[in-house]
């Protein structure tokens, strides 16, 4: 039976990112290891600390496996408010965390949001350039362009108008009992960072995960965003009773198994 190989406890830390008033620092948790290293991308208003970001973290540690989780600015530990968010903000981020720590190409897995920043992240020339380019991205219910296709065209009137008067719409979450600001700006700015307009070409395979009974980010929406990956190798597993969390045993092993389909990368 192959013995069971241990790391030592993550290391945590802060990373300054910004200058002068946009100054903000990050949360980071780093776990060393062998193989290429993960990068775990957290969805809207969630943290390191979720069910499936815990759960790499323990696969990380019984494997040996390098891991790398932080929060975005306004989420988490980090510094600064949720409501100066935009995707611009969060994937810069996002490069200066990953930037920061790793050495070699790792595997992206992104949640919701995270499945977003991680696309974005995958096309950034400063990773490529710097060697850091991933070998391959695991998404999960991305989200991607949902600042446009799954908020502002879902939005009634009333809301748009909030938004576009008062800068802000106060909008109920079924995840938590406070409602969430969405912003005029993080709307606007997420206008810059559309994906879906036409092909999505990565240079690296992509494996999406998603549940058919997701409130939040519609199965087909996941169909669309398959469509946009002309060129790579592209897997989508449809999981016909699986919410927008995936977080049950069944869906972590499913996530766990997903990644470790990469191992030669």
């Amino acid at each position: 039976m192959e013995e069971v190989r241990r790391v030592a406890d993550p290391e945590s830390f802060s990373l300054a990112v910004g200058a002068g008033e946009e100054l903000r620092r990050i949360a980071v948790s780093w776990r060393p290891g062998r193989g290429a290293p993960v990068v775990w991308l957290g969805g809207f208003k969630s943290d390191m600390a979720s069910t499936k970001a815990r759960h790499l973290d323990r696969w990380a540690e019984l494997n040996g496996r390098p891991l790398l989780r932080f929060d975005y600015s306004g989420h988490g530990r980090s510094e600064g408010r949720f409501e100066k968010g935009t995707i611009g903000r969060w994937l810069e981020e996002t490069l200066a965390v990953i930037g920061h720590c790793l050495t070699g190409p790792p595997i992206l897995v992104g949640s919701s949001m995270g499945g977003w920043i991680a696309l974005l992240a995958a096309r950034h020339e400063g990773l490529r350039a710097s060697g850091l380019h991933p070998g391959a991205v695991v998404l999960i219910a991305p989200a991607v362009d949902f600042t446009e296709e799954l908020m502002w065209k879902g939005l009634p009137p009333q809301a748009r108008s909030e938004i576009e008067e008062k800068g802000v719409f106060l909008r109920p979450s079924a995840y938590s009992p406070e409602p969430y600001p969405i912003t005029r700006e993080l709307i606007e700015e997420g206008r810059r960072h559309l994906l879906l307009g036409g092909p999505i070409r990565l240079g690296c395979a992509v494996h999406i995960l998603q549940g058919m009974r997701d409130p939040d980010v519609p199965w087909r929406h996941a169909l669309t965003l398959m469509e946009h990956l002309p060129d790579d190798q592209s897997v989508i597993t449809l999981i016909s009773d699986g919410d927008h969390r995936l977080s049950r045993d069944e869906d972590l092993a499913r996530l766990v198994a997903a990644i470790e389909g990469f191992e030669a990368v």
